[in-house]
């Protein structure tokens, strides 16, 4: 988030410095090379470096050092109890109160708990010598669309009660906003409830389609079909209504526990958010337990195919995401996996190094060699057109477990497979179970 910030706002003439305490990360920006896999990303960051509007420093008094606007990007990682951890938004917060010259604008970029901007602007306020003023500016940027989200974003919300700061949000979002996309003010409690909101209402729709397409199996519905139904009335909208194996990344789990925790603060029982995060647990179960169904209960020895790795398509990121829930129990049960994913075999590998009877594949396709059945668990475009009659070669049986509803049940009739996916009818074909 930081990162696509900093490159979006140098690309719309601001100059920019951003600064990290990672040594390695800022060699490798200054390098222009980015450390996260994010489409369009690269590309920005280098035209801005090479125009010299975009730089990079690992010394926090060269990037506050005459900013006008200072942007905090900072990890907030769920604490054991599930809240917020704000220790790095706080010690930067110190760290800036000694360095401010003049007026600057402090925003928070993080997700942080309702109240966050009076802490970090009580601590900024006992070392400051300067006029400054502390705002919410949430982020709404999804992986693997980062870059097209903040270029040309649906709105942008901007908790203020200072007349200064939103003269000085105006002119910076301008650019963003000339294309009638609203630019939101509120207060900074609400600004930092609106993020919170956000996230854990996709998060709640997300697991409410998770629930019609478990019933849909009982009941022989299809939830394809039930989605195109309800998606059209654009009270609900279609957004955010595809079945699959649950949510994951940096963002929908750990907010939502962190609402929860702010409501427990509060002595409000969110049993909504409870549900949510009970649904999404079990979600990502269901694939695995589906094939032991089909293969009588016991797949010790067995070899799965494993397509898809990062929770989502067109990102690294494996925080969270379903595949290593299902690698885990896989092993656990004494099957094999051979996995592939076109951009987070590495950071898996980082997670799960050392573990025996996991396999990472330079290509889909040599996942699917010897292995018993497929699971496909991110919906990544190169798996939607795929080579079926080389897939039945290379599997010992035309058995897929689709956990994210990429083919239709025609096509997998057609090319004669066994084909479960989430919420509609198992093909069978030519005997099978």
């Amino acid at each position: 988030m930081g990162l696509v910030t900093g490159v979006c706002l140098a690309e719309t003439g601001n100059d920019v410095v951003c600064v990290d305490i990672d040594k390695v990360k800022i060699k490798q920006l200054r390098a222009k090379r980015t450390p996260i896999y994010e489409p369009g990303l690269n590309d920005l960051l280098v035209r801005n470096v090479d125009s010299g509007r975009l730089s990079f420093t690992t010394r926090m008094s060269q990037a506050v050092s005459g900013a006008e606007i200072i942007f905090l990007a900072l990890p907030t990682p769920p604490d054991n109890d599930g809240s917020a951890d704000l220790s790095a938004v706080l010690a930067v917060a110190r760290q800036i109160g000694l360095l401010l010259q003049s007026y600057t604008v402090i925003v928070n970029k993080s997700t942080v708990p309702i109240g966050t901007a009076e802490k970090v602007r009580r601590l900024i306020a006992k070392a400051a010598k300067v006029d400054f003023d502390v705002i919410s500016n949430p982020e709404f940027l999804r992986e693997g669309l980062a870059v097209d989200d903040f270029m040309k974003p649906d709105r942008i919300v901007v908790g203020t009660n200072s007349a200064k700061a939103r003269s000085k949000m105006t002119e910076l979002y301008q650019p963003f906003t000339s294309q009638s996309s609203p630019l939101i003010f509120m207060d900074e409690r609400s600004a930092e409830m609106t993020k919170y909101a956000a996230n854990v209402f996709l998060a709640t729709k997300i697991s409410f389609i998770n629930e019609i397409a478990n019933l849909c199996e009982q009941t022989g519905a299809d939830v394809d079909a039930v989605r195109l139904g309800i998606g059209a009335d654009p009270r609900i909208g279609s957004k955010f209504l595809f079945a699959g194996i649950g949510y994951g990344g940096s963002c929908f789990p750990k907010d939502v526990l962190a609402l929860q925790k702010i409501a427990l603060n509060h002595n409000y029982d969110f049993k909504l958010l409870k549900a949510v995060q009970t649904i999404n647990n079990r979600q990502k179960k269901t694939i695995v337990s589906k094939a032991k169904k089909y293969f009588g209960g016991d797949i010790a020895g067995k070899v799965f195919a494993l397509w898809g790795l990062s929770f989502k398509p067109d990102t690294d990121d494996i925080r969270e995401a379903p595949a290593l829930e299902i690698i885990d129990e896989l092993l656990a049960s004494g099957s094999k996996v051979k996995a592939f994913d076109p951009a987070a075999i590495s950071s898996v590998k980082k997670f799960m190094d050392g573990k025996t009877n996991l396999k990472f594949c330079a290509d889909q396709y040599s996942a699917l060699d010897g292995a018993d059945a497929l699971i496909i668990a991110t919906e990544w475009q190169i798996f939607k057109s795929p080579d079926f009659k080389r897939m039945r070669r290379a599997l010992k049986h035309p058995v897929i477990f689709d956990g994210r509803n990429i083919y239709s049940l025609d096509e997998a009739r057609e090319h004669g497979f066994y084909y479960q996916s989430v919420g509609r009818p198992t093909v069978k074909t030519n005997g099978q179970k």
